[in-house]
């Protein structure tokens, strides 16, 4: 158990039947009346924040979440199939369970794939990822404009805005958490 004056940015607990991670938290002393803590926590399944105001004397499970590397294989009928790389177990997830991490998805891809209780729950793809454009307006000579951007779709599907200077076959670094253009390269 854990009490709610412990808390730390990235802690995760169990609460109102799921499992919840601490975005931010802060003490509050008011002049009158007791001390709280008030909360952002961010629930790891569904990805909702909310805010919570706890007392201090108030205890929380701690959430165990195991963490194990895995690479992306397939995708069959929309059930997407990962390989655990150190004991070679499958795990298939649906598109529903991946959400928009299917923006960033390529084949042989290591992710880590976070479990609680023998359930999987989710997973973290790396900060950023290579992407190869697959279409998008050509670059115009002259057109120099200051921070003008267009659309362009990557091999996955995504599309995100460019720069003008961008062309089709340039490979794009792709920030996840985000879903922005970072550079080319």
């Amino acid at each position: 158990m854990i009490n709610s004056t412990d808390f730390r940015t990235g802690l995760t607990i169990e609460y109102d039947g799921g499992v919840w991670q601490i975005v931010d938290f802060q003490h509050v002393k008011p002049g009158k009346g007791a001390a709280f803590v008030r909360t952002k926590i961010k629930n790891v399944e569904t990805g909702a924040v909310i805010e919570r105001t706890f007392n201090p004397n108030e205890k929380m499970p701690a959430a165990h979440l195991e963490t194990h590397t895995m690479q992306y294989l397939y995708e069959a009928d929309g059930v997407y199939t990962f390989m655990n790389t150190e004991t070679y177990e499958q795990s298939e997830l649906t598109r529903d369970q991946l959400g928009d991490a299917l923006n960033y998805l390529m084949e042989n891809m290591e992710v880590a794939m976070q479990q609680f209780k023998g359930r999987i729950i989710g997973i973290q793809l790396p900060n950023s990822v290579s992407l190869k454009v697959v279409e998008c307006e050509p670059s115009v000579k002259g057109n120099t404009a200051t921070g003008a951007t267009k659309m362009a779709k990557v091999e996955t599907g995504y599309e995100v805005r460019v720069p003008l200077f961008i062309n089709e076959g340039d490979v794009l670094r792709i920030d996840t958490r985000t879903g922005n253009y970072i550079e080319r390269g």
